[in-house]
């Protein structure tokens, strides 16, 4: 069953080391079978508060393999660059 993580993204302090990021994080997600499904793109808000200016979707082939990237020592250097340099909030969830 695929697995999603979806990433909301903010408070930008730092935008050459999110580019770092990006690039770096790009390698990493397709190392653990992933691939970006949005990213970064137009948000419209239909419902709701939303006071996030980025959105990001990766899938993943199973639950497994998005953790397995999120907890590897590759995303390890990337996660500490993008938490220094932007507020995030990440989220797994299952597909169906």
């Amino acid at each position: 069953m695929p697995a999603y993580v979806i990433a909301y993204a903010g408070d930008f302090r730092d935008p050459a080391a999110l580019e770092e990021y990006r690039r770096g994080n790009t390698g990493a997600v397709a190392n653990h079978g992933g691939r970006f499904v949005a990213r970064g793109g137009a948000v419209e808000v239909l419902e709701g508060p939303w006071p996030w200016e980025r959105c990001v979707v990766m899938e993943f082939p199973d639950p497994d393999a998005a953790r397995a990237w999120y907890g590897s020592d590759e995303y390890a250097p990337l996660k500490a660059i993008r938490q220094a340099a932007s507020t995030t909030q990440i989220i797994l969830v299952e597909g169906v």
